[in-house]
């Protein structure tokens, strides 16, 4: 007996995500443009390659202990995760920074709409 194939996802976007996990990688988003939401920052620049989007996201030690930076990095992710196929553009990287008492307390559909906000702001 042969097991049923997985149910076909819907597409959400052609873009395909990867992380950015090197300091030189965020140093060159940091010195590009930056928008400012209530929920977080969004840092953002085109490396002109149209290849994948690059996303890392950040959380300084002024966010809280540990556990409220992981939970804000958490709901960083996911939001970026949901969002950027659709909404972002191939070969640019962008770099999402926690705020203090606003990102892991903010409504999710709120920091939704903050992502989709800031990457209208940062692609004119």
């Amino acid at each position: 007996m042969t097991a049923d194939p997985p149910a076909a996802t819907p597409a959400r976007g052609l873009l395909a995500l990867e992380r950015m996990r090197t300091r030189p990688e965020f140093l060159r988003a940091a010195r590009a443009r930056t928008v400012r939401t209530p929920g977080f920052v969004l840092q953002g620049r085109d490396r002109g390659d149209g290849d994948a989007v690059h996303v890392g996201f950040t959380c300084s030690k002024k966010v809280g202990n540990a556990v409220a930076r992981n939970r804000a990095k958490r709901r960083l992710r996911e939001v970026a995760r949901l969002e950027l196929p659709d909404h972002g553009r191939a070969g640019w990287d962008y770099v999402l920074i926690g705020r203090r008492d606003e990102t892991a307390a903010r409504d999710f559909a709120t920091l939704r709409a903050d992502l989709i906000e800031a990457l209208t702001r940062l692609h004119p």
